[in-house]
């Protein structure tokens, strides 16, 4: 896991963002507007005519079938998040430095927002992991934007889910926001559990960059 280049995303700039941050090197962010369209919009049409060239060189039909059957499971995976508050949500690929096996890390990042009852900030985070079973290594941190906690979870698929019976863990930071109403989530899963420490010191880096204002504004 290297770090790279930092790059400016033209989603900085949108007026309608609550929460700015820094991902590091090797994820690719899911556009989920592009992926979950509704029905009869320019969106819709945008995705079906990206999705044409690929089922057209599907060699069968049954892989065609299989194809579109793979995108909706994936498109009810991403309307799941979603509808739980999730905003913005990233696939991880990495290179196994440290162990070097010849399969490559997978993760994923989620950024969810949680309403919470009226509360100052650092009781929040607190309660944020308190509230809720299976937290373990929990860490309370005072980052840039504000107090914050780190927790771990692992859990499992349930049996009969047709899932890889692989337990997944899941690293989280909780920071209030400071309008002490709500607190955002985030959340890196990943089912190489050997490489706790490194997923857990990649999410701290990404918290550590979370603002709740507009960097840009401010620093001009």
């Amino acid at each position: 896991m290297k770090s790279g280049a930092i790059v400016i995303h033209e989603s900085v700039k949108d007026p309608y963002a609550e929460l700015w941050f820094a991902e590091p090197a090797g994820f690719t962010a899911l556009p989920l507007d592009a992926l979950l369209p509704e029905l009869g919009t320019g969106a819709a049409e945008g995705l079906r005519a990206a999705v044409a060239p690929l089922l057209e060189s599907a060699g069968s039909e049954i892989a065609r079938q299989e194809f579109i059957a793979q995108v909706a499971s994936g498109q009810q995976l991403l309307a799941a998040l979603r509808e739980f508050g999730t905003v913005h949500c990233s696939v991880g690929l990495h290179r196994d430095d440290i162990g070097g096996g010849p399969r490559p890390l997978l993760s994923l990042f989620s950024i969810t927002w949680r309403a919470t009852a009226t509360a100052p900030p650092a009781a929040t985070a607190a309660r944020a992991v308190t509230a809720s079973l299976g937290h373990s290594r929990i860490e309370y941190v005072d980052l840039p934007g504000g107090p914050a906690t780190l927790s771990e979870t692992t859990v499992g698929p349930a049996p009969g889910s047709g899932l890889p019976q692989l337990p997944l863990l899941q690293v989280h930071a909780h920071l209030p926001h400071p309008d002490c109403k709500r607190l955002a989530v985030l959340t890196l899963g990943t089912t190489a559990l050997a490489r706790r420490g490194e997923y857990r010191a990649i999410l701290r880096q990404v918290a550590e960059t979370v603002r709740f204002a507009d960097p840009l504004a401010v620093e001009a």
